[in-house]
């Protein structure tokens, strides 16, 4: 008698327990980085470089970067036209970008060491290690060995951990993403660590708060380099809210309070199958702050998708790997940077998933644009813990 009382009450926590499981899904996927396991049979093209141009190395891991981190700057002192800008990193293999595409290198830290080019400005994002304390040698070496009173160096979000492990912010003002800060500032006790500023700087040594302050970070970068004429330009660009890069940051961490409504908002909502257009020519800061936003809603999934499945070049000749098969992507929502290239017979591929476009003629920051459609959907509370999750405040 007692083993057949037993044995309903494991089906029911089994099955309980299954139910916890699946629901709890999309934390699971939030912080996993995906590993590339496709064919590495691409043509690595180094862009041209140009003397009188100032050159931007943004490092990256190949085993994990920030997305936005990475592809703000990139976008960003791209549109200056002032300068040459490339993502450099250990190997020639796609980096995977947190999350949902992989982005080619271009070049190696070797390959451009042995084109004698030398960085003016050195962007640290934020790079995936397994334990923040112990960041990759040859990235920090590299960066080291290239650091001069005369190379501005600019750390964004938790890449202030590879900036820090490099020792060339011993005694000097240094920040990071608000939710991260303490863990980072307990393994690196020499920076002088800031709180509540978007970007801190002494000297050419600049750092960023979380994620969304890569731009104000770039612009403060732009404008001491090339002046607030073309700062401006780039500005106007991006929309960016504001007239000139915001110091004032307020910087709230995701507290308890915050994850509970998240699990709230896992657990009794439908979390959505979302993609990401790839399209020839897409705008990298557009492409960077929808993926980036939209992954901190914590979908079911989030994926790039591509006609047949290929890479795609992107304005300033970035090369993006989708992540997902176009024939297997069953979406609930598909994102689309540019609508004036996406054609009828594009559309009856993507009938069962909701189409979301991009207007560019509607003069809105990319990022305030997101959070103001997830606002709609999840509700005014969950739009600031999107916020939060991207340090912007």
């Amino acid at each position: 008698m007692k083993y057949r009382k037993t044995i309903p009450a494991l089906v029911i926590v089994t099955a309980f327990s299954l139910l916890i499981f699946k629901a709890w899904g999309p934390i699971r996927e939030f912080g996993k980085i995906p590993a590339y396991t496709g064919l590495n049979n691409f043509r690595y093209t180094f862009p041209p470089y140009d003397s009188l141009k100032t050159t931007v190395v943004i490092v990256a891991n190949n085993e994990g970067t920030e997305l936005f981190d990475m592809m703000a700057p990139y976008y960003l002192f791209s549109a200056t036209e002032k300068a040459n800008v490339y993502i450099v990193a250990k190997n020639k293999f796609p980096i995977a970008a947190k999350k949902g595409v992989f982005v080619l290198p271009q070049s190696t830290f070797s390959e451009l060491d042995s084109l004698q080019i030398k960085p003016d400005v050195i962007v640290i994002p934020f790079l995936a290690v397994a334990d923040s304390a112990n960041q990759d040698p040859v990235i920090v070496n590299w960066i080291k060995k290239h650091y001069s009173t005369d190379v501005t160096m600019l750390s964004i979000c938790d890449g202030s951990a590879t900036a820090a492990a490099t020792g060339l912010y011993d005694g000097k003002p240094i920040t990071a993403h608000a939710s991260d800060y303490n863990s980072i500032k307990s393994h690196f006790s020499k920076p002088l660590w800031v709180k509540d500023r978007s970007v801190v700087n002494s000297g050419n040594l600049f750092s960023t708060a979380g994620v969304s302050n890569a731009t104000d970070g770039s612009l403060i970068v732009i404008n001491k380099l090339f002046g607030p004429a073309t700062m401006k330009k780039v500005i106007d660009n991006i929309d960016y809210p504001y007239q000139f890069p915001k110091g004032e940051h307020h910087s709230n961490i995701v507290g308890f309070g915050a994850k509970v409504s998240i699990g709230k908002k896992i657990f009794f909502r439908k979390n959505k199958k979302i993609g990401i257009l790839l399209q020839d020519g897409l705008n990298e800061f557009q492409f960077a702050g929808v993926m980036d936003t939209y992954n901190r809603t914590f979908p079911q999934l989030i994926e790039s998708i591509s006609n047949n499945n290929l890479p795609v070049k992107t304005k300033y000749g970035l090369t993006l790997i989708p992540t997902a098969e176009h024939s297997s992507a069953r979406l609930d929502e598909l994102h689309i940077i540019d609508p004036l290239s996406f054609s009828i017979s594009d559309q009856s591929r993507f009938q069962a998933a909701e189409l979301i476009k991009y207007d560019k003629r509607q003069k809105q920051y990319i990022i305030d644009e997101c959070l103001n459609r997830i606002g709609a959907e999840y509700g005014e509370n969950f739009k600031d813990i999107v916020k939060l999750t991207l340090d912007y405040n």
